[in-house]
């Protein structure tokens, strides 16, 4: 296993994480934030990002996962759900990449049933070029090509998340 030099270093994604925490600040000034991470890659960009908000907001999670490894299985699963009641709650689902948009858009569509008075989706990397399905991604942190990276929570069976930058991963033989 190799991991490349970071494609952004830890300067540049606290850069980004103030940018997108001061959008989302503007953005819901005055309305009644819950804010739902995406765990467990999210979980560092997660913390990062509502720690930089600088308005009142309340905080939850879900655990959802379509993908072994490297590769997508196409199939969902919920492993821990989100407890806040959100109905009348203004959401944003922060998750840690867009790829395939499979696990995301079905997440997605899981939280649009218990009507929530809005709801964005804040990702820290997009990765365009491999979208599956189409989900709407409102604040982007980085676009990447495709290429599987590691670091900042997200791993490579369940390594590598303690990086505190973002690297390209290339399993080796």
């Amino acid at each position: 296993m190799v991991i490349g030099k970071p494609l952004f270093t830890v300067e540049q994604i606290q850069n980004r994480v103030r940018e997108l925490a001061d959008r989302i600040s503007e953005d819901y000034e005055g309305k009644n934030l819950l804010a739902v991470g995406i765990l467990k890659g999210a979980f560092m960009f997660y913390s990062d990002l509502v720690r930089a908000i600088r308005i009142p907001l309340t905080v939850d999670f879900i655990i959802a996962s379509s993908y072994m490894k490297t590769e997508t299985t196409g199939e969902v699963k919920v492993y821990y759900d989100i407890r806040e009641d959100i109905t009348d709650k203004d959401v944003l689902l922060i998750e840690d990449i867009v790829d395939s948009g499979i696990t995301l858009n079905h997440i997605r569509e899981r939280i649009l049933a218990r009507r929530p008075r809005s709801l964005k989706i804040c990702a820290f990397l997009d990765k365009k070029e491999r979208r599956v399905v189409d989900v709407p991604v409102d604040y982007t942190g980085f676009e990447i090509p495709n290429v599987f990276v590691v670091g900042y929570g997200l791993d490579y069976d369940n390594r590598f998340r303690n990086l505190p930058y973002i690297s390209i991963f290339k399993k080796t033989a």
